[in-house]
């Protein structure tokens, strides 16, 4: 349980509260391997629902809060969905309050790669199946109920599943992964991906959550 007087583990935004400039922006252009620091719980098995990003953008590295740049239609869409009680406001960095609300409902997030870049097109394959693997041999110490990956190109790159679908995934076909842990992959919610506006992604969340009850 979370209690009120919940104190975060994380790094504060390296900003200390102030919105990023262009010159900011451009010193997060780093080989930094941890960019960003995850929203995951104390001890496994606490998870409903782990969030995978592809990898951070300079400005979520900026602040060190994920899916922070203005535009991103994560935190709208999850709101939309029911999944936070309220708008999250994550631009100059993530409120102690945010990360236990997501915690106290059981949601995580982390990346598939640590390093911080302007689009997640500047991954190269490598670094995609090596940050897949790295995600599978994670899961047996955090333990969600369920995984949704966002990001169907990289989703394809990393786990060489080149004609995977958004939706749920046949998990059989990934080395290692656990099968108890579904996995799903949703859109990127990047204000870039003009394919899936906010009340579609509301959908598809609220769609990987109930499955969780199902």
């Amino acid at each position: 349980m979370i209690e009120e007087s919940f104190i975060s583990s994380r790094r504060p935004s390296p900003l200390g509260g102030r919105k990023p400039t262009k010159d900011d922006l451009a010193e997060f252009a780093t080989d930094d391997p941890d960019a960003i620091d995850d929203v995951l719980p104390g001890r496994p098995g606490e998870l409903s629902m782990l969030i995978v990003g592809i990898n951070p953008g300079l400005w979520t590295a900026a602040v060190n809060a994920p899916f922070a740049r203005p535009g991103n239609r994560f935190w709208p869409s999850l709101h939309q969905a029911g999944l936070t009680d309220h708008l999250v406001d994550a631009s100059l960095g993530l409120a102690a309050a945010d990360e236990a609300q997501l915690l106290a409902r059981g949601i995580g997030i982390t990346n598939l790669v640590g390093r911080a870049t302007a689009r997640a097109d500047e991954l190269d394959n490598q670094e995609l199946r090596d940050g897949a693997a790295r995600l599978v041999h994670r899961l047996d110490d955090i333990r969600p109920k369920v995984v949704a990956i966002a990001g169907i190109t990289s989703f394809r790159n990393g786990y060489s599943q080149p004609k995977a679908q958004l939706g749920l995934q046949d998990s059989s076909l990934i080395e290692g992964w656990p099968e108890d842990i579904p996995l799903h992959v949703v859109p990127q919610p990047s204000g870039l991906n003009a394919h899936y506006q906010v009340p579609d992604l509301a959908r598809i969340w609220r769609q990987v959550w109930e499955s969780i009850e199902a």
